[in-house]
């Protein structure tokens, strides 16, 4: 048992570094790409990403949760997933379709009153929850490849989404091409964030990210239920064999990551800060942040807290490289570049693992060459 608890904290350590590891590069490429635009700005600049995020004190510490409330929750969708042996590729259309239950609701359900913005938060989820459920269907009964069907659901989700809004006069602005404003009724409360990070954007949401964080978490690790979705993940055919309904669990896997990234859509769009369904032919970002956000942190759901609110971290620091010799784009791409070499962490992890494993072998070699001849057989003999 020991043992066990040896390899496993090991195997932890080994991917912590192989995250860390990435997050050097990944930093060390967005300062190359200053250097490269404007070498004497680029080392003030840099340390503005580093720093930038606190020059406004609790109100951009603020600005930190909230950018990482979102990718909070589409990263723990894609986690969850992981954790079950699925790749949900198609956060951002379920993030998209749980945008729109919440826009729907937060516009059109003004008699609900108090409860509207908690409606529209479970309308939200619930829609992300269907979206989740026609891969893992596909995925069950036809085995049909998760990252296919997801990925058409992205679009099928974009498109569906911009249709429903357009064609709705009670939900569309056409003078601005987006959604109308959601009822005050609607808005997430701030519970209380708005004293201790006053002039943020901070709300309710992020308190509500961290509560799905605990949630799954307790799923995963504390429940039977947790057990027999990663039972499936490792090996469905011998999950079947143990009695466990891979089928079901397929599907239930799958619709649990849907509602988790149709929240995070429904936080945004109840966030209180003008946020709208534009009407533009983009699937939504936050989705594929999600990726790099679980990969970075390891699919653990403490590790995806952790690793989102690094991201969004870099990301609220990069704003601030505006006041440099830099265009808006730039801090695009130097986050893109950070956010996609998280990914990098997954290789390492592979490459370190080989390397111990080859490690392991030469001295198992060298072990036996030395051994004196005859020794087994004498034991044997003794024996």
């Amino acid at each position: 048992m020991a043992d066990k608890k040896a390899a496993k904290a090991k195997k932890s350590n080994i991917g912590f570094l192989s995250s860390i590891f990435a997050i050097l590069i990944g930093l060390l490429v967005g300062f190359v790409i200053l250097l490269i635009c404007n070498p004497s700005q680029a080392l003030p600049g840099f340390l503005t990403i580093i720093t930038g995020s606190f020059t406004h004190g609790a109100k951009g510490v603020g600005q930190i949760f909230y950018y990482a409330t979102p990718i909070i929750l589409t990263g723990l969708s894609v986690g969850f997933a992981f954790n079950t042996g699925l790749f949900n590729i198609g956060a951002s259309g379920q993030f998209m379709v749980g945008s729109l239950g919440a826009v729907i609701i937060g516009i059109l359900a003004k008699d609900l009153g108090p409860i509207q913005w908690v409606v529209a938060l479970l309308g939200g989820m619930a829609l992300g929850m269907l979206w989740g459920a026609v891969p893992g269907l596909l995925k069950a009964y036809f085995n049909v490849n998760e990252v296919i069907a997801s990925i058409m659901m992205n679009y099928i989700g974009m498109y569906s989404t911009n249709w429903i809004v357009k064609s709705s006069p009670a939900l569309f602005n056409a003078l601005r091409n987006e959604s109308k404003n959601v009822a005050a009724t609607a808005n997430i409360p701030k519970m209380g964030l708005d004293k201790l990070f006053p002039g943020s954007s901070l709300n309710g949401g992020f308190i509500i990210a961290v509560l799905a964080i605990v949630i799954i978490w307790v799923i995963l690790y504390k429940t039977n239920l947790g057990f027999e979705l990663k039972a499936c993940g490792h090996n469905r055919f011998a999950a079947k064999y143990a009695g466990i309904n891979e089928k079901k669990n397929i599907m239930l896997a799958m619709m649990i990551a849907g509602a988790l990234s149709g929240l995070a859509g429904a936080i945004v769009m109840l966030s209180g800060t003008g946020a709208h369904i534009k009407i533009v032919d983009v699937v939504a970002g936050e989705g594929f942040t999600g990726i790099s956000v679980a990969l970075l942190g390891l699919s653990h759901p403490f590790g995806i807290l952790a690793s989102a609110i690094f991201i969004a971290y870099l990301t609220a620091g990069g704003f601030y490289l505006q006041l440099f010799e830099f265009s808006t784009e730039i801090i695009d791409i130097i986050v893109a570049v950070i956010i996609y070499f998280s990914a990098f962490s997954l290789i390492v992890k592979i490459l370190i693992n080989k390397f111990k494993q080859r490690k392991n072998d030469k001295a198992a070699a060298i072990a036996n060459a030395n051994a004196e001849p005859g020794t087994e057989d004498k034991e044997g003999g003794n024996k």
